[in-house]
C-alpha cells in the first residue's frame, strides 16, 4: 500500500510537533465512520505506535495510519495547503467517488 506525504505537510507537522507541550511522536491519520458522505478524515498527535501502524517518516517527522484507515488511503497524498486566509490539511484521494464541500468527508 502506497500513502504519499507532502514535503509541505511533513515541514507543518513537524512545527506543529514542537509547538506541542507534550511533545507526540507521530501525528495519526485515520478514516472513521461519519461525516456528509459517510466517511470522514480524523488527525491527531499520538504518543504512542501501535505494531501494526504503517508509519511514513521524513527528517524524524512521523505520519502513521492504522490498517483499516490503509485500506481507505491507498494511493492518497497528504498535503498542507496555505492559502489566502486558510490553511489547512488535504488528503487528494483519487479513490473517493463523492467529497463534502470541505473536503473532509467522503465516500467510496
Amino acid at each position: 500500500m502506497t500513502v504519499y506525504v507532502s514535503e509541505n505537510a511533513f515541514k507543518r507537522i513537524g512545527k506543529l510537533i514542537i509547538k506541542e507541550d507534550k511533545k507526540p511522536i507521530a501525528l495519526r491519520v485515520s478514516v472513521d465512520g461519519g461525516g456528509c458522505n459517510g466517511f470522514m478524515y480524523n488527525y491527531e498527535f499520538v504518543h504512542k505506535i501501535s505494531p501494526d501502524d504503517m508509519i511514513i517518516e521524513k527528517d524524524d517527522v512521523k505520519v502513521i495510519i492504522d490498517p483499516i484507515s490503509v485500506d481507505f488511503l491507498k494511493d492518497c497524498t497528504l498535503d498542507f495547503i496555505e492559502e489566502l486566509g486558510s490553511s489547512f490539511f488535504k488528503i487528494q484521494n483519487p479513490n473517493a467517488k463523492a467529497k463534502c464541500g470541505c473536503g473532509n468527508s467522503f465516500s467510496v
